[in-house]
């Protein structure tokens, strides 16, 4: 009994010096700066975003259909109706999957984890293929509830796979479980989408974009929005530690399963809102939280709210160029992010192909 008390203390004394460590490698400053320079930017970047398109609109023009709308004028409409949401969509969207990326990677320590690659969008964009398959008129509501099914049955799929592999589920095995599971949803949703006629229907929710932005799909996740990056705020703490170790985690006494299954519930939210309005957008969860580590350290009470800036920075910047890249044509956001991340996952492949 002894012995196991002696054992008990040395490994909470060997979990409590690992977090100081890594507190000691957390940034505060730079995470205030990162969040200070990054929100300027992004109303900066919003700003540009509502400005440019098939029209170009003037600041000052802007300006006062904010202050002053006139709903007889066209400029006006087309800022409040089309460009503002729009543009806070993208913010929003950019924000929920960069946030979902960072929970999933502090959670199974593994640098590949995101949205795209682990199976969770592509089981969203199924949920959503189905839906228009057998239903003739689908609401906004009931697409977000299929996305959310959809996401949950996609990273179930993943898990199940990968823990299935010899030798346990290593980063490495997650991620390729990751990819064949996305590949094999995804070919499912297009053999659904031929052979009931829906393509036209759900091409837009499998390239990725925000051209259908409107106030009711604002209005519809930003509940999700609150709910899900309270969440993960409160967990922040909790990944930082998981992100350390089961071990370091058990050793500080954390509550290890309960604290997966809630970033587990983030995850799901915040990507089935983000797909059900935005489509499948791939890659921002991947970036972006290696970025925000890079500048902030690894503590994830300043990883995910940095994320959430810079993911929504560079949504709506990656909007902006997909419609000035081919004007007065849009080029998907999707293949946009895709021109960012797949390089990066290359990078991180070889990078971390050892370690893994």
């Amino acid at each position: 009994m002894q012995v196991e008390k002696e054992n008990d203390f040395m490994g909470r004394q060997s979990a409590a010096t690992t977090l100081e460590k890594a507190k000691v490698r957390s940034k505060p400053v730079y995470a205030f700066l990162v969040l200070g320079i990054g929100l300027v930017v992004l109303t900066a970047a919003l700003i540009l975003s509502v400005s440019f398109g098939a029209a170009q609109i003037e600041i000052g023009t802007i300006w006062s259909a904010i202050t002053e709308f006139d709903p007889t004028i066209t400029e006006h409409q087309i800022i409040h109706d089309i460009r503002i949401p729009r543009a806070l969509g993208a913010a929003i969207v950019g924000s929920f999957l960069a946030v979902a990326g960072a929970i999933m990677q502090g959670m199974t320590r593994n640098p590949l984890g995101e949205p795209s690659i682990m199976g969770v969008m592509d089981g969203a964009a199924l949920a959503i293929a189905i839906t228009f398959a057998f239903s003739a008129s689908v609401s906004g509501t009931g697409l977000m509830t299929a996305a959310f099914i959809g996401a949950g049955v996609g990273a179930s799929f993943v898990f199940l796979i990968g823990s299935f592999a010899r030798g346990g589920l290593t980063p490495a095995k997650l991620a390729l479980a990751g990819v064949t599971v996305g590949a094999f949803l995804s070919a499912i949703s297009s053999g659904i989408a031929i052979h009931f006629n829906v393509a036209q229907d759900i091409s837009f929710w499998f390239a990725g974009g925000l051209a259908g932005m409107s106030w009711t799909n604002i209005q519809m996740i930003l509940p999700v929005a609150v709910g899900g990056l309270l969440l993960a705020f409160i967990l922040s703490r909790s990944v930082t530690v998981l992100s350390l170790g089961e071990d370091v985690a058990k050793g500080l006494g954390q509550r290890i399963l309960l604290i997966k299954i809630l970033g587990i519930i983030v995850v799901l939210l915040l990507t089935g809102a983000g797909v059900a309005v935005a489509g499948a957008i791939g890659f921002v969860g991947l970036v972006i939280p290696h970025i925000t580590r890079g500048l902030v350290g690894v503590d994830y009470r300043y990883i995910i709210p940095c994320s959430a800036v810079l993911g929504a920075l560079l949504l709506v910047l990656a909007d902006l160029a997909a419609r000035l890249v081919n004007a007065p044509f849009e080029t998907p956001v999707g293949a946009m992010t895709a021109l960012i991340g797949v390089p990066f996952f290359l990078y991180l492949a070889r990078r971390d192909g050892r370690k893994l």
